[in-house]
Parts: C-alpha cells; structure tokens; sequence
C-alpha cells in the first residue's frame, strides 16, 4: 500500500514527528490558512472562537488575529491559565493580546455568525471534563456553522472514538495530513466537511505514514483497458463456495461476473436461474482443478462439511477471498488458523466488526474502539491484507501498511453487502490484480456505487445489495473509459 500514490494519513505520533523536523512556524500558517477559509464562507460577522489549553488553542489564537485584522467582531473564549500554555501557543497568545484581543472566560449571550473550535487536538488523551465539557455542549446547542481546527474536539485523532463529548462540526479543517480519527468510526459523524491545509508538508508527511486515504484513481492506476483480442480465459475464473443459503453465494457470484471474471463457477445449494452465465459446479471438483480464484463463505453455514470445505480451500494454491462463515470457522479452529497463516497463494479477509472480534478472541467494543490497530493485528496475525468493514472501511498489510477508505453510505448497512464485495474482490483476483489493488479497488467502488445510487434517489433507506453489483459496473466502465471524469467525494 506504501508503494500506491494516495494521500497520506497520519497517526498522532506520526504529526508529531513532521512537526518537529520542519522549521517552518506551523502555528502560524495553520491558523492563517484556517482563518482564510472561515472568511471565504463567513465574509464579516461576529465570530465566536474557543480557545483551548493547548497548541490546538495555538491555532485557534492566530486564527481569531487574522480574522479580526481582516474586519471580523471576534469574541475570544479562554478558560485556561496562559502561562501554562505551551511555548508555541503562549507566543500566540501574547501575539492576540497585542492585537487588541480579549480573552473572555465563558460564552457571552450574543448572537453569533459562526463558531471556530480550537479547544483540543491531536493531543487529547482522556474525557474531556469541566468547563471544556460545558463549552461543546452549548456550543453544539448553537446550531451555527463551527469550524473546528485539526480535530473537532473531543474526537480522538487516532481511532475516531469520543473523550467523553465531542464537537459536532459543520466543517474540520485538518492540517498537515488526513487522520484516521476523521475518516473512521464516531469521527466521521463529527467532523462534516472535512478540508485539508497540508501547510507545505505533503512530501514529508509521505515519508514518516503508513496510512493513506483510498481515492478513485486507484482504479484508473490498476485496470489496464482491455486489448480488442481478448476472450473468457484472459480474464481468469472466479469459484463462490458457498453452503446452505444460496441467496448470499449467488449475489458474490453476480459481482464477480459482473465486475470483469471471465467465467464463475457457483458451488452452492441452490442454482441461478436470473443469471444463467453462472455455471453450477461441485465445490470439490473445483479444488481438485485448482484453476480458480475462490471465494470462500457467503452462505457457506458451520457444518461439519462446511468446515471440511474451508481446510481443503485452505490447503489449495488458489488465491483465496475469505468472507462470512469462512471467517468464523477458522476463528474456531486452531489447525484452520494455521494452514491461513502458512499460506503461500494471496488470501484476503473480509471481516466485518463481530467477524473480526471473532478472529481475535475479543469483543466487538474493543476492535471498534481502535479499528487501524485491530484491522493491522489482524492482517499480521493471519498474514494478509485484510478489510475491516465499517464506516469507514479500514484495509491493512502484513507489515503495518494501512488505507481507509471514505466512499460508502449508511445504504451499504444491509444484508448481502459483504456477499457482493467478496464477488467483487475476487473478480479483481481472476483479473490479475495483486491482492491489495485487488481489495482497495473492490472496497472503493462497492462504496462508490452505494453514492451513486444515493445521489439518484435510490438509498441510502432501502438500499439493497443487488442494486450494488450493476452501479459498480457501470462506475468501473465509466472510470476506465474516461479517467477524468471522477473526483474525491465533495466532503473530503
């Protein structure tokens, strides 16, 4: 994943390292690129800004100087001692005080234009008690425009978990980098509109991350277009092997049809009679021919040949999508573990959170509370790049590599989704794409198809995953046929 040009995103420790190799005043840049862009969308007006005990109140300290330079009323809340500030943010607080600022200790009873929030960073640790508390519950009482800095406070930067309350932004102005606190798990409900300031830094924000943000050119830099003189066997065969309910098996067949796979192969109780290019087969058969990308689990069930399936998948030498029952047999079965671990062909996990808790002897709250480090443990211990699927969706490497992917609406919360993506992944396999292109590729466009389809009125409500596999054809095709034509989602 290191090797794909994305955009970066940083953990905590890892802002923390560019900090200190630039010599570049950061404080100021970020608080003057925020302010520019409160202006653009906020010309004038009184603003409120809170300012924090921290370099996020830094931030917030040099943004309200620009704006009240610029003509903006800044009323300035600071419930902290300064000289218990941080050298940076003492700096910019002497600097506001020169300028004329005031420093107020509580909300005043006015009527306000927008909210700047620059209460707490990257930095936070802990819940966040009295009187920050007090503050972001009637700021989120407002409801005004807020503008947070780097994070909405509250929000932790790493995992995307709230300290206790945090801020619900109109819009988050990051700086330096993406973080994964504001593109997975309660982050992404938090921080609306997220824009980034990188402050001049990308290059070097590349060079110390291990994660990036999945973006549509991924797709446009992994299919190649298809030469005229081609037939079925360029593009590889894809087996479903499923079990008891046939439902889940025929619809990761159609996206695997649908999304490029030369031929698929349905072994599953149950035939295809809307989709007769899907060729029913004996599950065996097509292990013992080896000739297969397979796709292990949807609908497969937890029999005893249900397992017996999955060790002789396992043992094969075909690149192998494991999804659903597949996952939770192995999480029972210490000799299934193994023969997942000793793997030599591409394997792919698809875990969604219970999935995932499963595979790691834990509870569901605790793989959700840091999903980049549960995806990242599960990738090692088994590995194999793997999905942690979610808001959010997380995809790890085996040696520590991370993307997340932000495409996807509360649509794709539906049965048969992972089914159709598990299709999806192992098309991209037969095609011939490495397993980490082939997951980042699938994850994005099952995400996009669910936007599109939303933006036409069809979802997020009702949304079904059918409605998934057409769309995602159709944004493939159209991605390849024109590459242009595709942008980051307007949030981001």
């Amino acid at each position: 994943m290191r090797s794909l040009k994305m955009p970066p995103v940083l953990l905590a420790e890892e802002i923390r390292k560019v900090e200190r190799t630039s010599r570049e005043n950061l404080m100021e840049r970020a608080g003057r690129s925020a302010a520019s862009l409160v202006l653009e969308q906020i010309p004038g007006g009184r603003i409120l800004v809170l300012a924090g005990p921290g370099n996020n109140g830094g931030d917030a300290f040099v943004a309200a100087r620009h704006l009240k330079s610029m003509g903006c009323q800044i009323d300035l809340v600071f419930a902290s001692d300064p000289s218990r500030l941080p050298a940076g943010a003492k700096g910019a607080h002497l600097a506001w005080i020169e300028s004329g600022g005031t420093c107020l200790a509580s909300i005043p009873q006015e009527k306000f234009d927008a909210v700047i929030d620059g209460l707490f960073g990257i930095g936070l640790k802990r819940a966040i008690e009295e009187p920050y508390a007090g503050l972001i519950a009637n700021v989120n009482a407002l409801s005004l425009p807020v503008y947070s800095l780097d994070v909405p406070s509250g929000i932790c930067s790493d995992t995307g978990s709230i300290r206790g309350i945090a801020v619900r932004a109109s819009h988050t102005i990051t700086f330096i980098a993406f973080k994964p606190g504001l593109l997975t798990s309660d982050g992404i409900d938090c921080c609306g509109i997220l824009h980034l300031e990188d402050l001049g830094l990308t290059s070097m924000a590349e060079e110390f991350s291990q994660g990036c943000l999945i973006t549509p050119e991924i797709v446009t830099q992994s299919f190649p277009l298809r030469p005229r003189n081609s037939h079925k066997g360029c593009f590889g065969s894809v087996a479903v092997l499923g079990g008891e309910m046939p439902g889940a098996a025929i619809l990761a067949a159609r996206a695997a049809l649908k999304l490029g796979a030369g031929k698929v192969y349905l072994c599953s109780a149950g035939f295809d009679y809307v989709q007769p290019e899907i060729m029913a087969r004996d599950a065996f058969e097509i292990l013992s021919e080896g000739n297969a990308t397979l796709v292990l689990g949807p609908g497969l069930g937890k029999s005893e040949e249900a397992r017996g399936l999955v060790e002789v998948a396992l043992r094969s030498t075909s690149s192998l999508v494991v999804d659903a029952d597949a996952l939770n047999l192995i999480a029972d079965a210490p000799v299934l573990q193994e023969l997942l671990c000793s793997r030599h062909a591409p394997s792919i996990l698809t875990p969604h959170p219970l999935e995932a808790a499963r595979l790691c002897a834990c509870s569901t709250q605790e793989i959700q509370k840091d999903r980049v480090a549960s995806a990242k443990l599960i990738s090692e211990r088994f590995g194999c790049p793997v999905v942690l699927k979610g808001a959010g969706s997380v995809c790890a490497a085996p040696g520590g590599a991370f993307a997340i992917n932000v495409s996807g609406n509360p649509g794709l919360a539906a049965a048969g989704m992972g089914d159709v993506l598990s299709g999806m992944i192992g098309a991209h396999l037969a095609q011939g794409l490495d397993a980490e292109r082939a997951l980042l590729c699938a994850v994005h466009l099952h995400g996009e198809a669910a936007d599109s389809l939303a933006e036409r009125g069809i979802g997020p409500v009702g949304l079904v995953a059918s409605e998934i596999i057409d769309e995602a054809r159709l944004q493939l095709n159209g991605r390849l046929a024109n590459p242009r034509r595709f942008r980051l989602p307007a949030r981001i």
